[in-house]
């Protein structure tokens, strides 16, 4: 799933309807990479649907940007919690 633009609490309810359709996937590939803003209300759906995947032997992937997105997740400690990658083949290769 390639996301653009602004993901703040405008976009952020069509952001968990669009990820909750993705329940059958073993793997879920969020690429960030046109993001060019993130709130707290974006980033607490992208929180819930990694808990999500987790919760049922799921794995949510963020292929992340740079500049605000980047600093957001560092920031709140994220970059440690989700599995973020710097392209999609990476999350899959497993690396």
């Amino acid at each position: 799933m390639q996301v653009s633009g602004e993901l703040d609490i405008a976009s952020s309810q069509r952001l968990e309807q669009e990820l909750s359709q993705l329940q059958d996937d073993a793997l879920v590939i969020v690429d960030l990479r046109a993001v060019s803003f993130i709130d707290s209300t974006a980033l607490a759906v992208l929180v819930r649907a990694h808990q999500r995947a987790s919760d049922q032997g799921r794995r949510l992937g963020l292929v992340h940007a740079e500049g605000q997105v980047s600093r957001l997740l560092s920031l709140t400690g994220l970059e440690h919690e989700l599995l973020l990658a710097d392209s999609p083949e990476q999350l899959h290769g497993g690396s």
